[in-house]
């Protein structure tokens, strides 16, 4: 299967601005689905919540 991607609108908090960016999605402990991603501007870590997987 191949990983699923997202490619959108991230906060960066370290900017205080929205970057578009593109990263992989990742299931957490609680099952969200979320987005990680890189600041094209400043390199920090961006987090997008996307909902529940299924």
């Amino acid at each position: 299967m191949a990983e699923e991607t997202y490619s959108g609108e991230f906060y960066c908090v370290k900017c205080k601005a929205k970057r578009e960016a593109s990263g992989n999605v990742v299931v957490n402990d609680k099952g969200t689905r979320m987005a990680k991603a890189k600041c094209p501007e400043c390199g920090t870590n961006l987090n997008r919540i996307l909902g529940k997987a299924k």
